[in-house]
């Protein structure tokens, strides 16, 4: 059954913009987070309270946080690896946060230099202290559809991963197709395995769109119950095992559709749409989102 309502979760200023290789201003993505609020998005991820040195283009997580205007209502999210992430994530006055896992050994080693038990056992330490801190937690769990180093994933093998990140406390644990490799005829599968070990609304989904299929793989998803989906204003991102590939599933394309289809998200289509054009303007290609490139044609001054 076709769920009546669906939670967006915008990743685009964390996700999509330290996929870029333009790193963003300060201002910039402050003004870029201020429209996404604008337009009603529920949940944006502002950044990530990762190292400098790997990830330079979230060196500015604090400044975010303190810069923003955070509107009534939305949740404002971060990134964190670790407890000195936690630590500065909570100074930063941060109330949601997110940790990410691998469903795969060799994506876990390659990604965070751990194995999956290894980073589970250092997640439960920042789980607990965040918890106790009265923060929120989020679990990605990446690889879920298809791993750059080991080729095809059990569902058994993720909802094992599913599960474990489950019982660490976190509210919702976010199934990814980190390479875009998913397919609507892979999802039916994939959450079969998930739904047997979490509840529906203990689960989201993260799709990106390398193939094409992101659209499609949400549209899959929603009569298994699934009713929050992350998205990237424009497109933005993109994947770096798979150069100068799509990004995202973008925000204004999964509006778009869920309006459509007469499911409510409470976002303005016509809000983000802005928003995805100020930051096309920041960044150093054309944003990949379909509905941005037919809003381009439709108000171009060129004659055809």
């Amino acid at each position: 059954m076709t769920p009546r309502r669906v939670t967006v979760v915008e990743v685009g200023p964390r996700d999509g913009l330290q996929n870029e290789q333009v790193i963003v201003s300060t201002a910039d993505k402050i003004d870029f987070i201020n429209r996404l609020s604008a337009a009603h998005l529920p949940v944006i991820e502002v950044g990530a309270f990762v190292s400098p040195k790997w990830v330079p283009q979230m060196a500015d997580a604090a400044a975010l946080f303190a810069g923003i205007t955070r509107a009534p209502g939305v949740r404002y999210t971060a990134l964190v690896p670790n407890l000195a992430g936690l630590d500065r994530a909570i100074a930063a006055g941060v109330t949601e946060i997110a940790i990410f896992a691998s469903s795969t050994e060799t994506f876990s080693r390659k990604n965070i230099n751990q194995s999956i038990d290894d980073s589970l056992t250092a997640y439960k330490a920042v789980c607990e202290r965040a918890i106790a801190a009265g923060l929120r937690v989020r679990g990605y769990l990446s690889t879920a559809f298809g791993c750059p180093f080991e080729g095809a994933v059990a569902p058994e093998q993720v909802a094992t991963v599913a599960a474990r990140l489950g019982d660490l406390g976190v509210f919702e644990v976010v199934i990814s197709d980190t390479i875009g490799i998913a397919h609507p005829g892979q999802v039916p599968s994939v959450l079969d395995a998930v739904l047997r070990r979490l509840p529906a609304d203990r689960v989201a989904l993260h799709f990106h769109d390398t193939r094409g299929t992101a659209l499609a793989n949400v549209l899959a998803s929603l009569p298994f119950g699934i009713t929050t989906f992350d998205a990237s204003a424009g497109g933005l991102g993109g994947c770096p095992y798979a150069p100068g590939a799509a990004g995202n599933l973008a925000t204004d394309d999964l509006i778009y559709m869920l309006d459509g289809l007469g499911i409510e998200t409470g976002v303005s289509l016509a809000a983000v749409s802005e928003a995805s054009r100020f930051i096309a303007t920041k960044i150093d290609h054309r944003i990949p989102s379909r509905y941005a490139q037919a809003w381009e044609v439709r108000n171009s001054t060129s004659n055809f």
